[in-house]
This record gives C-alpha cells, structure tokens and sequence, in this order.
C-alpha cells in the first residue's frame, strides 16, 4: 500500500452552461457575526476549463488493483464508485453476471459492474468492492469516487491549495474558524442538512459531483415571487439524460452563520428528487457553489460538515 498522507488534486470550478457569473468573498465584519458569500462576478483566479462541460469539480487520483493512478471525481452524491470502459479494460477484471441501477440527477439507466479487489487513495486503502462502468460524462475524468467506504473517515479539501486529505476520523475536534453544520447521512451515503432560503426551511443535500446547483418543485413554488431575473438551461446527468430547467438567482442561503448571496438555481421535476422522495422544499447543491469556499471538511463517522469562507 502507498503509504501517503496527502493526496494532491486539481480542483478545477468553471461557469455552469450559458454564464460566468462565480466568484466568492466572505464577509466576516465583527466577531461572530454571520459570513457571507455573494455570487456575482467573473470566473475565479483557479478556473481550468474540462474537455465536455467547463465545471470543476474534486479530481483524486486513484489505484484501482495497484494500476493507475486514475483520476476520479470524488462524488458525495454517490454511493458506489464507478469507472469508464477504458479504464475497466486497462484493470482488466471481468465483468459481473449481475447489472447495478445507476441513479442520476436527470434520470436511472442499468449499468454493468466489476469486481476490484484493492482501491488506493493516499494512505486509505479499500478492499473488494464492486464498482459501475459509466459513460464519460466528467470532462475527462476517469470515473467517480463514490461514499462507499467513507462511513469512518474524514475528508478534508483545501480548494485555495488544491489539496485533499482523506483520513480516519478518531476524535471529534472543531477546527477554528469552521462553521459547523450537523448533516443526516440519508440512505448511508447523502450528505443532508438544514438551510433557509429567504425564511424558507428547506432541505439540501452536498453533491460534489453535480455541476449546478438544482432545487425541486416545491422550492421554486415558494420562491418565484421573490426572482425575476430568469434563464433556461440544460442539466446532464450521468446517465446522459438531459433535462432543461427554469434557472433564477435565489434570494440569500443560509447555511449556519454562512450567508450566500447571488447563488443560482435551476429548478425543474428533476428525477432525483423523486427518487428521493424530496416533496418538501430540497436543494442539490453543486460545485458551483461549494468550490466557492476556502475549506470543506466531510466527518462521515461523526455527520458534521466543517465550511470555511474564503476571506478577500
């Protein structure tokens, strides 16, 4: 096993389909007054655009059965890890008699599998596991790194350094400067928590690998009085279906003493919030949004996210 205590990354965020309108300060005027994000300006310093959908996302690399390293999108919306063709090919493990539903945000397909007997990241080390063969829908990635296997660990990304550590969680610490936001692990592996948008108690979930931010019907009921300023846009899933939705800047989000101003928001019926059973008002909230931060931390064994402001 490689033993490392620090897995380098690209980190890479671009603007969502047809605008470029992220960029983050954090406002922290006095001592314990909430912190704000506003979304309103160009792209930021670190933008690197991919090959298919100029977003950024988490890129880890990975040993799959000692080959590699693979670049693989961590994703907290998934719960198992899957890989392309290409790279299912170069590891060479044959494929299992049993296909597995893939769910995705625009829709569910039934996908192949194999069996991986090691997986490698950093100084974690993970032992047979079955992992999905899926189209390449990352923008060059080499697959996803889903939450299985992450019940115990902690996950700590330093989008201002590009940098992820993935460790065991052992103790319980709050690190200074942190916003601390107690999550529900829902169906073992989704990230949920509380926020309110303009007073609306509202449901959202931390999904790394999703490009944009989405909410569900009954979100946008709530809300469209409060925005006028409306475009149509496209959302593809991994699944490679597509689904436009009506996208609106939000009014203020707030996420424990974070405020985030600016954040848009496409709304649509979209399959995963069915899925899920989300009829109360449920945000997705993608990369557009969480690569504006300075620090996140994932405590999966204790259900607590750590955010950090990225500060001028």
């Amino acid at each position: 096993m490689r033993a490392r205590l620090f897995v380098f990354l690209m980190v890479f965020l671009a603007a969502f389909a047809s605008r470029a309108d992220v960029l983050s300060e954090a406002l922290a005027k006095q001592a314990g007054a909430p912190e704000d994000i506003v979304v309103a300006a160009p792209e930021p310093r670190y933008v690197a655009p991919t090959r298919r959908d100029r977003v950024g996302r988490i890129w880890a690399p990975v040993y799959l059965n000692g080959l590699g390293p693979f670049r693989l999108v961590l994703d907290t919306g998934a719960n198992r890890s899957a890989i392309t063709q290409l790279v299912a090919a170069r590891i060479g493990a044959p494929m299992l008699a049993n296909t597995t539903q893939l769910l995705g945000v625009t829709g569910s397909s039934t996908v192949p599998a194999i069996l991986v007997d090691s997986m490698e990241i950093g100084d974690l080390w993970l032992d047979r596991r079955k992992v999905v063969i899926i189209n390449e829908v990352f923008g060059g990635a080499d697959g996803v790194l889903g939450a299985d296997g992450l019940s115990d660990k902690r996950v700590f990304i330093d989008f201002m350094n590009d940098e992820i550590r993935i460790q065991h969680s052992r103790r319980r610490s709050r690190p200074r400067g942190f916003t601390r936001v107690p999550v529900e692990l829902r169906q073992g592996h989704l990230l949920m928590f509380d926020v309110r948008v303009a007073g609306v108690r509202t449901k959202a979930m931390l999904d790394t690998g999703a490009q944009a931010t989405i909410g569900n019907e009954s979100l946008r009921e709530a809300l469209e009085k409060k925005s006028r300023r409306r475009t149509m846009n496209t959302i593809i899933g991994v699944t490679l279906d597509a689904q436009e939705g009506e996208t609106f800047e939000a009014p203020p989000v707030t996420i424990g003493k974070i405020t985030i101003s600016g954040m848009h928001v496409t709304f649509a019926d979209f399959h995963i919030f069915d899925a899920w059973k989300m009829e109360q008002p449920a945000l997705l909230i993608g990369m557009d949004v969480i690569g504006l931060l300075d620090t996140l931390i994932i405590d999966y064994k204790h259900k607590e996210l750590y955010l950090r402001a990225r500060k001028r």
